[in-house]
């Protein structure tokens, strides 16, 4: 079997665990090219993986043998990026999120389903063991009609981190803990308890940190399969605890806390998956996690152009968790009950 050609435009601070996860698939991928328009990040990115660069990024856009281009740059640059690769027929592998705004995510999956190519997210929580363990009880039954569902997102961010240009700010990122940590288990619990139709809630800037977005939200949901819920997030619980999705089903309870999980069934039953033992990310250190998850992600990329089928989490279906932020911010905003849009 022929190995995919990649290419990875952006070298920051996401682009490690992506870079061990190729190393771990190199007999599948190779890595051809590594774009950072930095000859220092360049220089210590080949020093710490081995891996071919670039400085002028049309060496990826334009190269003719590439398969695939996995862009891990700034939100604010996502749709022109996209944009450009897709016209050339090259498949994309996107970190999140889509763009800084809706309509801009909108427009460039609308790009890619127009050129005929692939557009995974990275949205890696949903490779976790624990909640793929979850997504199959609730798939096959198991567990019968969800009744609740409360999600908690308690990270920690020092100040610190939003005193980097550009962190928090509309601009570059497009918002604050929903859009840039929160989207991961937003996701996750969409993928887990179906669309949102409906929220109320609060979201505001703390007086932990000093930034242009929000860093705290409060809300309630009604789930268009008729259950209900609530989502708690924000970056300033000192010093960061794992994200939990808290499910109330007919015939259980389901606690998906970072990367264990825990269902209690009424008739006595109990299982279990143990976690990981990372600091899952949470706290001052946002890469504290292990690349399993992206490993995972980036796997099921390749094998869905190789077997030209869609990936597990593709462009059009993320659009779901950015309605949602939408709605959140929108409700914050006003006080008022917010219908989420479809």
């Amino acid at each position: 079997m022929a190995r995919l050609r990649f290419g990875l435009i952006g070298l920051g601070m996401a682009v490690a665990p992506h870079a061990r996860s190729l190393q771990d698939l190199a007999d599948g991928i190779e890595l051809v090219h590594a774009f950072s328009p930095s000859p220092e990040r360049r220089a210590g990115f080949e020093k710490a993986f081995g891996f071919p660069t670039c400085g002028r990024i049309e060496d990826i856009i334009d190269d003719p043998g590439l398969d695939a281009v996995m862009v891990l740059t700034p939100p604010n640059t996502h749709r022109e990026l996209v944009e450009r690769i897709a016209a050339t027929g090259k498949h994309i592998l996107l970190e999140k999120p889509l763009d800084i705004a809706t309509t801009r995510a909108e427009a460039l999956v609308v790009a890619c389903e127009a050129a005929g190519v692939t557009l995974a997210i990275m949205l890696q929580h949903r490779f976790k063991p624990a909640a793929e363990r979850l997504a199959a009880l609730l798939g096959d039954g198991s567990l019968g009609p969800l009744i609740r569902c409360s999600t908690d997102i308690p990270l920690w961010r020092p100040q610190s981190y939003y005193d980097e240009p550009g962190r928090g700010t509309l601009a570059r990122d497009g918002g604050g803990v929903l859009l840039t940590q929160g989207i991961h288990t937003l996701d996750l619990m969409i993928s887990l308890a179906g669309p949102v139709s409906r929220v109320c809630g609060e979201a505001l800037t703390s007086p932990i940190h000093r930034m242009e977005t929000e860093d705290l939200v409060a809300a309630t949901l009604r789930f268009a399969n008729g259950a209900v819920g609530t989502i708690n997030a924000t970056t300033a619980c000192f010093p960061g605890f794992p994200e939990r999705i808290d499910m109330i089903c007919r015939n259980g309870t389901a606690l998906l806390a970072g990367s264990s999980l825990d269902v209690h069934y009424h008739d006595g039953r109990h299982e279990s998956v143990r976690p990981d033992n990372s600091a899952g990310g949470t706290g001052a250190d946002p890469m504290a996690f292990p690349h399993d998850y992206h490993r995972g992600a980036i796997a099921d990329f390749a094998a869905s152009i190789r077997e030209k089928r869609a990936p597990r989490i593709p462009g059009r279906e993320v659009l779901r968790v950015h309605r949602l932020i939408d709605a959140l911010l929108e409700t914050g905003r006003t006080g008022l009950p917010v219908a989420v849009a479809g």
